[in-house]
């Protein structure tokens, strides 16, 4: 079944209730990040939107506070030092991406899609150069929907995969969406934060 109108509605109403059922999480976690580094609890991080569209993706802070201060911009490694204690669980069960429930209802992203890029990202390949990511095919047709919190390449690749093959899957995606395929991999998608395996660098399924 072909997704058209009903994809944003699904969207909102499952955000609703999503933030409603998950309220005592979110006093937790941001009680659990205060009380060990005393810093901000939410982390707020440039990404690009449908059309090409920058907005501002609202997650748990899961690093320590100005992170990229130094260094800037860079994907977290494993065992990176930046991460915090509770950052660690917040980032293996995907909880630090929970209040990006805001950016769903506000019409940013939706639950499935390719995920949302920051503005200018760069990637380094095999060789050695930087190149940026917008000089990838399929970069533009990526932006024809809104990101998402899971989808494909998420669910199927590593966290470490280059994003070129990332975007193989995202325009999968976007040739083949429907209401059956969301729900599905939104099924995965519980699965996979239940058994806490989003940066596991095997098979999440």
């Amino acid at each position: 079944m072909k997704m058209l109108w009903f994809k944003r509605p699904f969207d909102l109403g499952l955000a609703s209730f999503g933030m409603i059922l998950s309220f005592p999480l979110w006093l937790v976690f941001g009680l659990m990040i205060r009380i060990t580094d005393r810093g901000p609890v939410f982390y707020l991080q440039e990404r690009v939107g449908r059309g090409g569209k920058i907005f501002k993706a609202i997650k748990f802070r899961s690093m320590v506070k100005d992170a990229e201060k130094t260094a800037g911009p860079q994907q977290a490694a494993k065992n990176d030092p930046r991460v915090t204690k509770i950052g660690k669980f917040l980032r293996a069960t995907a909880m630090d991406e929970l209040p990006q429930l805001i950016n769903i209802i506000k019409g940013d992203m939706s639950f499935v899609g390719p995920r949302a890029l920051r503005p200018q990202e760069r990637e380094v390949v095999g060789n050695g150069e930087v190149i940026d990511l917008s000089h990838f095919p399929g970069y533009e047709k990526r932006h024809s929907v809104r990101p998402g919190l899971t989808g494909i390449a998420q669910i199927t690749l590593p966290p470490d995969a280059p994003r070129q093959e990332k975007f193989h899957y995202d325009l999968f995606y976007i040739e083949k969406k429907s209401l059956w395929l969301d729900l599905k991999l939104l099924f995965l998608s519980f699965w996979i934060t239940f058994r806490a395996k989003w940066g596991s660098q095997e098979k999440k399924i």
